[in-house]
């Protein structure tokens, strides 16, 4: 299989108070002294009718994980017939919100396996604190899935499963990932765009600060924050 190609760039109270707590994390103490992120999302077609919404929320996130500092993020995304890509590592969150506004979804079928792998890679060459993963399909078989996901959960590297829609193959596939590498999942409707928000930041803080930074700031409104740590303990 080909290697993923590099992308080159070309209730809101709640969340609030939330978000505010965020904004308090100190720099992490991991190992280079960065958190490194990875957002992987399917672009095919099935979930154009939410793309927009999950742009903002998401642009949103990394505006707020850029105030915590001391994270880099790469964007992973596949989509079309056979496309997969990532960027490079970066700091930049306005330019990684730039990039993010100009993919547009494309029918095809979905290449979990090969994210996972890229995942494998990137882990095994440097420190990855965490990934995020959001989509609404799972058309590959779960034991390739399962087989690179457990040698993932190895290298350390935890896979936040958020799941879109209600198909229940890629809910046991995603829960099997998210159990596999230690990480957590995740179910959101298209109605979900608040409590995805805090979801993704939560991750966020996960990553640039580690478990402590989390249960630190978990009390700020319980919600998301509360069920990672459950998932993550």
């Amino acid at each position: 299989m080909s290697r993923i190609k590099r992308h080159e760039e070309p209730g809101a109270g709640d969340v609030e108070a939330f978000l505010a707590r965020v904004r308090e994390v100190p720099a992490p103490g991991h190992e280079g002294g960065r958190g490194r992120l990875v957002l992987a999302m399917d672009a095919t077609m099935s979930r154009q009718h939410s793309w927009d919404t999950a742009l903002a929320i998401q642009g949103d996130m990394f505006a707020e994980a850029g105030r915590v500092g001391g994270l880099d993020v790469q964007l992973v995304y596949f989509r079309g017939h056979g496309e997969c890509r990532a960027s490079k590592w970066s700091p930049d969150t306005q330019s990684l919100a730039r990039l993010m506004a100009g993919i547009r979804c494309m029918g095809g079928q979905t290449q979990i396996l090969r994210v996972l792998k890229h995942l494998r890679g990137e882990a095994g060459a440097g420190k990855v604190n965490a990934c995020v993963y959001v989509g609404d399909a799972m058309e590959e078989p779960i034991d390739a899935l399962a087989h690179v996901a457990g040698e993932i959960g190895l290298l350390g590297l935890p896979v936040f499963m958020f799941q879109e829609g209600h198909d229940p193959a890629a809910e046991a596939g995603f829960r099997e990932i998210a159990r596999l590498t230690r990480g957590a999942y995740f179910r959101f409707g298209s109605d979900s765009a608040r409590i995805l928000r805090e979801l993704l930041t939560a991750v966020a803080v996960y990553a640039a600060g580690g478990y402590k930074a989390l249960a630190d700031h978990s009390a700020a409104k319980g919600g998301a924050a509360t069920l990672l740590l459950r998932q993550l303990g």
